[in-house]
Order: C-alpha cells, then structure tokens, then sequence
C-alpha cells in the first residue's frame, strides 16, 4: 500500500472513532486525587494525637483513681463522693473515646464527649486560678504536675483546637 492509500484510509476514518489520551485531564485527576489522599492522612495523624493523648491521660488516671480522686477534690467544686465516682468513671470514658477517634467507630460522639470533658476542664482550671486555688493536675501523671498555669491552659486549648479541628473536617464530608 502506498503511502498515498495510507493517507486516504486515515482521513477516511472519523476522529470520533480514534481513542485519545487526554494527558492534561489525566495528570489534573491524579494530582487531585493526591492532594485528597495527602489530606486525609494529614487528618488522620492529627486524629491519632489527639486519640493518644486522651489514651495516655485516661491510662495514667486510671492506674491511680484514689490520686485522681484527690486531684478532683483540689478543685473544691464538687463533693468528695463525686469526686471518687468521676475518678473511676471519666478515665474509662476517656479511654473508650480516644479508641473510638482511632477505630473511627462513633466518631462524631467521641469528639462531642472529649471537646465537653477538655471545656469542662479548662473552665474549672481557670474558676481554681480565679479563686487562688494552686492546682496541680495529675491529667498526664508526674509529667505534668509541675506545669505552670499558661502551659496548662496552653495545652488544653491547643487539644481543644484539634479537637474541633476534627470535628469541623467530619462535618464538612458528610
């Protein structure tokens, strides 16, 4: 066949019918599905830390509910009963949480009970500074009994952030 026959045979045949490789849309659907992908596992490590850190916490107050018990009632806002009851309840609830932000299990529950337990927290941390209380909390065991005031609050806003940078995240998928 020459190579005026090839010529013919090929005009011939309609564009429709020849495939195509866009490679512009090709590289544009895998660099989006990059970014989705880098995104998720960026979420996904903030969800572990804060997962760990609420593990960690609620292991440390579980091993040693008369301390925490005690570490309530520094507070002076709840009576001593209370305080023995919310030693042995809210470490578990803590733990339970923090495996269901890992598991992904209950999530949006999880996040809800940990975001109330860490503004309940801060807020009694800060009602103890106000009334001249000097409070040593036992949240993450010795590592944290010597922390001053700033860091405490500094450190229970920033879980508070991830917190409810997580929450937000879940939202805006669903």
């Amino acid at each position: 066949m020459g190579s005026v026959a090839k010529e013919e045979v090929m005009n011939q045949t309609p564009n429709a019918q020849r495939p195509t490789l866009s490679v512009e849309a090709l590289a544009e659907g895998t660099t989006s599905n990059i970014k989705h992908r880098t995104s998720n596992i960026i979420w996904r490590i903030i969800g572990f830390i804060v997962a760990g850190i609420f593990l960690y916490a609620g292991a440390i107050k579980a091993f040693d509910p008369v301390q925490f018990a005690s570490d309530i009632d520094n507070y002076k806002i709840l009576p001593w009963p209370i305080s023995v009851a919310l030693a042995f309840y809210l470490p578990w609830l803590e733990i339970l949480c923090g495996l269901a932000l890992v598991v992904r299990l209950l999530y949006r529950g999880a996040l809800s009970i940990l975001t109330v337990l860490i503004v309940v927290f801060t807020l009694a941390t800060t009602a103890a500074k106000a009334r001249g209380l000097d409070i040593t909390c036992g949240c993450f065991g010795h590592a944290s009994q010597n922390w001053s005031y700033p860091s405490h609050l500094a450190t229970n806003l920033a879980i508070l952030a991830g917190l409810l940078a997580l929450w937000f995240q879940s939202s805006s998928k669903s």
